[in-house]
C-alpha cells in the first residue's frame, strides 16, 4: 500500500464571513463538527449558499487551504491545516433559517473525506459521516430542529429485480428532531401505488442517529419494465413527522422477467452440452462466471486465474451466446494484488460486482495475509481503467486469505468461503472510496466459525457458495469434506470481537455464534466445486467427473434428482442465465460451456401449442381453454416466476376454470400436458 507523510499540524481557519455570538431573526446559528482520519492534513472543506459550485460565494472554508476545490484526488498537498484523528469545531455562522447551503468535503489522497455533522442551534441537524472518494457535495437546510423530524438517506434495494423475486426494501434513515426517537413507520409505494407501511418500534434514536432498515413487508415485481421505488417516514414516536422536506428518497429499478427453473426438462433428456467459447476467446483456467442481474443486456462475465504475480483477469461476453455476440478481455492494472489468483466473482444487484482472492499475501513479500475480496464497478466505462497506482478497485477488505468462493447478498454486501480458516464470513463495503483509492474504514466484516470448510490442497479447485436471497439461506461447498453446508444468515449473535488479521480500522469485525445451519449433502460428490440455485433446484457441479448434479430443495431431506454429463472432468463454477440455462466454466479444457435442455422424446416442437387464458391478468379466476382435440381430463401446472410449481391439477373437459384466490399477485405460467401435446403461455394475477 502507499505511505503518505502524516505531520500532526495546528489548525488552519479561513472566514470570509463574520463570526457572530447571536443571530438576528430569521437566522438561525449554524456549526461543524469535523472529524480527521489517520491523514488530517489531506482535509479541506468549504462552505457555500444553495447548491453553488465549489468557490461560488464561499461563505468559510477551513483545513489545507493549499487544496481548494480542485486538489481532490490530487496527492500534491503542502502538508498543512488539520492533524490526524482529531475533532475539530467550527464556525459559529449565522446562515438564513429555511435556506439551504452546501458543504463540499475535499480530500488530497482521494480516498474518503474527513467526517462532519452539522448542528443548528446547538442540536445536531445532519450527520453526513466519512464521504467517498476525492470530494463530496453535502447539502443541508439552516433550520431549526423540531421535535420530530426523520429522514431517508439512503436506499439499498436492488436497481435489477425480476418479476416474482422477493425484494427486500432497503435503506438507512436518520434521526434530526430534538426527540428521541423510539418508534416510526415506514412506508414504500412503487410506481405510485398504495403504500406498504410498517412499524419499527424497540429504538433510541437520538438526534444526529442513524439506522438501517428492511422494511417487513418484500416488494414482488410483477411487471417487466422501469419501476420507480419511494420511501418514506410517515409517523415518529406516534405522532407526524413535523419537517416533511426530507421525508422520502426514490429510485429507479430495472425489472426483469423472472428467471425459469428448467431443471425438469434438464431432468427430462440428457442436454445437448455446447463449447460457447474457448482459448481463443481468451478463456485462460477460468475459475468462475456471473450473468449481470440486468437480463436486457445479456451480459456473461467469466474470471479467469492466471498466475500470482500477474493477477486474474475477466472476459466479458456481450449477447452471450448469441450469433453477432462480442467479448472483450481485460486486466486491470493492479489486479496482482486486488484480483490475485481469484476462485470467484459475484454480480450484485446495484451495478458493482465482487471478486475473491485464492492468494495468501496478495502483497506477494512473504508477509502477512492481507488479502480478502475486492469490489468493483461493472460499468465498462470505469472497471479496468487507470486510476492512479491502485487501479479501477473500488474497495478492498483484508481479512479473507485463500479465498474459496464468493456470493453476493444486498448492495455491498458479499459472503466469502476463507480457505485459510476454514470458514464463513460476511464482507460488507458498504460505501465504497470510489475507483483507485484505499480507504477501507467502512467495512463491516463477521465470522461465522461454528462449521469447517476443506480447501483443495493444491489450491485450484475451488469451494463455492451461493446465496438463496427469498429465504436467507447461504449454500455453501465443502470440497475436502465431498458436502455441501447451508446455514442461516439471518439467525445467529455477534458473540465478541475477531482477531484474525486485524490490520485496519473497520466499523466492525466481530464473531457470529449460535447460527442455523445444517450438512445437506453428504454422499454422491467427489470433487464439489461450484455451485446455483434456481427456484427449488440446488446444482452442484463436480470436478472430478464434469458432471452438474440437480437437487429438490422444495420440502425435507434434500435429495438428488439426477444429473447432468458434461464428459469433461474440471469443471468448476456454474451459473443460470437469463433463460434459465445453466452455464460453466472447465478450468482443464479452457471451455465456456452451456447446457441446453432437449425437447423429452415423443414430443416434438411442433406439439407444442398455445394456450388461451382469460382474464389476464386474473382476479379470483383463470378460465383456461385448449384447442380444438381430445384434451378432457388433461393436467396442469401453474407456475411461479421462478419456475416453481404452485398448482397442479385436472382440466375436466377442453375448456375449464381455476381458482386464483389463494395465488398471491404475480406472473405465472401455465402449462397443460396431454398425450403427446404440450400447452403454455403467460398470465398474472392481481387481486
Amino acid at each position: 500500500m502507499n505511505l503518505r507523510y502524516s505531520p500532526i499540524l495546528a489548525a488552519c481557519l479561513l472566514l470570509t464571513g463574520p463570526v457572530l455570538a447571536q443571530c438576528d431573526v430569521g437566522e438561525v446559528e449554524v456549526t461543524f463538527s469535523i472529524t480527521t482520519d489517520a491523514y488530517g492534513y489531506e482535509t479541506y472543506w468549504q462552505l457555500v449558499p444553495g447548491s453553488n459550485a465549489c468557490g461560488d460565494g464561499t461563505i468559510a472554508e477551513g483545513g489545507n487551504l493549499t487544496i481548494g476545490c480542485e486538489g481532490g484526488g490530487i496527492q500534491d498537498q503542502e502538508p498543512s491545516g488539520y492533524g490526524n484523528n482529531t475533532l475539530y469545531e467550527e464556525g459559529p455562522w449565522c446562515l438564513t433559517e429555511g435556506a439551504q447551503y452546501t458543504i463540499y468535503m475535499v480530500d488530497d489522497w482521494g480516498d474518503g473525506q474527513a467526517s462532519v455533522e452539522v448542528f443548528v442551534n446547538g442540536v445536531s441537524a445532519m450527520d453526513f459521516g466519512v464521504g467517498e472518494g476525492a470530494i463530496s457535495a453535502l447539502t443541508f437546510t439552516a433550520q431549526s430542529p423540531v421535535a420530530r423530524d426523520m429522514a431517508v438517506t439512503q436506499l439499498y434495494t436492488g436497481l435489477f429485480p425480476h418479476v416474482g423475486e422477493t425484494v427486500r426494501v432497503r435503506g438507512e434513515v436518520v434521526s434530526l428532531g430534538i426527540d428521541p426517537v423510539t418508534s416510526f413507520e415506514l412506508a414504500y409505494s412503487v410506481d405510485g401505488g398504495a403504500p406498504i407501511s410498517a412499524v419499527v418500534a424497540g429504538v433510541t434514536l437520538n438526534a444526529g442517529d442513524s439506522y438501517e432498515f428492511a422494511h417487513d413487508v418484500p416488494w414482488l415485481p410483477t411487471l417487466v419494465g422501469t419501476s420507480q421505488l419511494t420511501v418514506s417516514v410517515t409517523t415518529i414516536n406516534g405522532g407526524l413527522d413535523l419537517n416533511t422536506f426530507n421525508d422520502q428518497l426514490g429510485s429507479s429499478h430495472e425489472v426483469s422477467p423472472g428467471i425459469p427453473d428448467l431443471a425438469e426438462d434438464y431432468l427430462a433428456e440428457e442436454p445437448l452440452v455446447t463449447t460457447v467459447a474457448n482459448s481463443d476467446q481468451d478463456i485462460l483456467v477460468p475459475r468462475d462466471l456471473s450473468f449481470h442481474p440486468g437480463s436486457a443486456r445479456n451480459q456473461l462475465w467469466v474470471i479467469n486465474k492466471d498466475t500470482e504475480e500477474s493477477g486474474g483477469s475477466t472476459v466479458t461476453f456481450y449477447d452471450a451466446g448469441e450469433s453477432g455476440g462480442t467479448h472483450e478481455w481485460r486486466k486491470d492494472v493492479n489486479s496482482w494484488h486486488f484480483m490475485s489468483l481469484p476462485t470467484g466473482i459475484a454480480m450484485g444487484d446495484n451495478d458493482c460486482f465482487a471478486t475473491s482472492p485464492g492468494v495468501f499475501d496478495a502483497n506477494h513479500n512473504g508477509g502477512d495475509p492481507f488479502t480478502g475480496p475486492s469490489l468493483w464497478s461493472a460499468d465498462t466505462a470505469i472497471y479496468c481503467r487507470f486510476y492512479g497506482g491502485l487501479g479501477s478497485h473500488l474497495d478492498m477488505l483484508h481479512r479473507n486469505p485463500v479465498s474459496q468462493g464468493i456470493a453476493h447478498d444486498y448492495w455491498n454486501r458479499y459472503w466469502v468461503v476463507d480457505g485459510y480458516v476454514g470458514d464463513v464470513v460476511m464482507n460488507d463495503f458498504r460505501g465504497d472510496h470510489g475507483p483507485g483509492n484505499d480507504y477501507h474504514g467502512n467495512g463491516i466484516i463477521r465470522r461465522y466459525s461454528e462449521f469447517t470448510i476443506t480447501r483443495d490442497p493444491a489450491d485450484h479447485i475451488v469451494s463455492h457458495n451461493v446465496m438463496d436471497k427469498a429465504t436467507g439461506w447461504l449454500y455453501v461447498v465443502d470440497h475436502g469434506g465431498q458436502r455441501v453446508l447451508r446455514m442461516n444468515v439471518n439467525s445467529g449473535t455477534v458473540s465478541g470481537p475477531a482477531t484474525q488479521w486485524d490490520y485496519e480500522p473497520v466499523v466492525e469485525y466481530t464473531t457470529v455464534t449460535g447460527y442455523e445451519w445444517e450438512a445437506i449433502i453428504t454422499e454422491g460428490l467427489v470433487e464439489p466445486a461450484g455451485i446455483e440455485i434456481v427456484g427449488s433446484h440446488l446444482y452442484v457441479s463436480d470436478h472430478a467427473n464434469g458432471d452438474i448434479i440437480i437437487y429438490d430443495l422444495s420440502g425435507g431431506p434434500v435429495v438428488e434428482m439426477g444429473r447432468i454429463h458434461t464428459n469433461a472432468p474440471g469443471l468448476m463454477g456454474i451459473t443460470v442465465g437469463p433463460d434459465g440455462r445453466i452455464w460453466g466454466v472447465n478450468a482443464t479444457t479452457h471451455e465456456l460451456l452451456r447446457m441446453d435442455p432437449q425437447e423429452p422424446s415423443g414430443i416434438s416442437t411442433a406439439n407444442t401449442v398455445i394456450l388461451r387464458c382469460w382474464p389476464n391478468p386474473a382476479n379470483d379466476r383463470l378460465i383456461v381453454e385448449c384447442p380444438a382435440g381430445p384434451y378432457d381430463n388433461s393436467i396442469y401446472l401453474l407456475r411461479d416466476a421462478g419456475g416453481r410449481v404452485v398448482e397442479t391439477g385436472r382440466l375436466p373437459a377442453r375448456i375449464g376454470t381455476i381458482s386464483t384466490e389463494e395465488i398471491p399477485a404475480g406472473a405465472y405460467s401455465i402449462e397443460v400436458h396431454t398425450g403427446d401435446h404440450r400447452m403454455t403461455t403467460k398470465v398474472l394475477i392481481a387481486h
